[in-house]
């Protein structure tokens, strides 16, 4: 392993490596924020009839069976 080291400068490998992961950490957030349902900022887009059955009351109780 130490003969790799030899040919690759280790601080020039390392900053190459940290600023490709952050790069690709900014593609892959930027892809989510661009699709509808993983979109943390503006929440997903639902149609009106699932926001309506979503804030449907519950419906009322049933007494327990006393024995």
């Amino acid at each position: 392993m130490w003969r790799i080291w030899r040919l690759f400068d280790p601080l020039r490998a390392m900053v190459v490596q940290g600023l490709f992961l952050a790069g690709l950490a900014v593609v892959i957030h930027l892809i989510l924020l661009s699709t509808n349902k993983f979109n943390w900022l503006d929440g997903a887009k639902k149609p009106a009839a699932a926001v309506a059955v979503q804030n449907a009351p519950l419906p009322p109780a049933v007494p327990a069976i006393k024995s």
